[in-house]
C-alpha cells in the first residue's frame, strides 16, 4: 500500500506516488491497469488534487506499457456488488468476500481492490463495451475466469459469510 505524507507539498506527494507506483508495476509488469474514471467532487480543491494523482499513474501505466482501462464508479460497483448503487460498506464487504481477505478500514484500499477485481471481471472488455457475448466472454482474463467459477460454485454451495455474499452477487448477476 502507498501511504502519502499529507503534510508534504504537493508536488512532493506526486513524486512518492510516481516512484511507488513505478516500482509496483515493474515488479508486477501488468498488461492492464484498472483505473477509476474521473468523477465530480463537491470540493473542487480535491477534485484537483485527485486529477493530479490520477494523471501520474497514467503516465506511469504508460510508461510501464501497460493498457489502461478506464472505469466509471457505477460500473465497478456493478461489476464487484451486482448494483451500481451499492454503498462503499457493501463494496467492501464484497471485495473481501470475493478475495478472502480482511481489509483494514481504509476505504482507499477497497475501492482500489474494487476497481482492479472490476478491471479483471471485464478483461479484455473497453469500459463502455457491451456484455454478454461469446467473444467478450472468451477475452476473460484468468484472474475473471476464477471469479466466474466462484461465483458459480456459491449459487449451489456452501454457507459461511463469504459463500452467501458469493450467492447474492451470483443471484444478482443473473438477473
Amino acid at each position: 500500500m502507498i501511504v502519502l505524507d499529507a503534510a508534504a507539498p504537493l508536488e512532493a506527494r506526486l513524486q512518492v506516488l510516481f516512484e511507488k507506483l513505478n516500482e509496483e508495476l515493474v515488479r508486477h509488469r501488468p498488461s492492464i491497469v484498472a483505473i477509476e474514471e474521473i468523477f465530480h467532487a463537491r470540493n473542487a480543491r480535491s477534485a484537483l488534487v485527485l486529477g493530479h494523482a490520477r494523471g501520474v499513474a497514467l503516465l506511469a501505466a504508460m510508461l510501464a506499457r501497460a493498457e489502461v482501462r478506464s472505469f466509471a464508479a457505477t460500473v465497478v460497483k456493478q461489476a464487484v456488488t451486482g448494483s451500481g448503487r451499492a454503498e462503499k460498506s457493501q463494496v467492501a464487504r464484497m471485495v473481501e468476500a470475493l478475495l478472502g481477505i480482511r481489509v483494514a478500514s481504509r476505504a482507499d484500499a477497497t475501492d482500489a481492490l474494487a476497481i482492479a477485481l472490476c478491471g479483471a471481471l471485464r478483461g479484455g472488455r473497453a469500459a463502455g463495451a457491451a456484455s454478454g457475448s461469446a467473444k467478450v466472454a472468451s477475452q476473460r482474463t484468468p484472474a475473471a475466469e476464477n471469479l466466474a467459477r466462484l461465483l458459480a460454485q456459491a449459487r449451489t454451495t456452501g454457507s459461511n459469510k463469504s459463500s452467501a455474499a458469493l450467492r447474492g452477487l451470483a443471484k444478482r448477476r443473473q438477473r
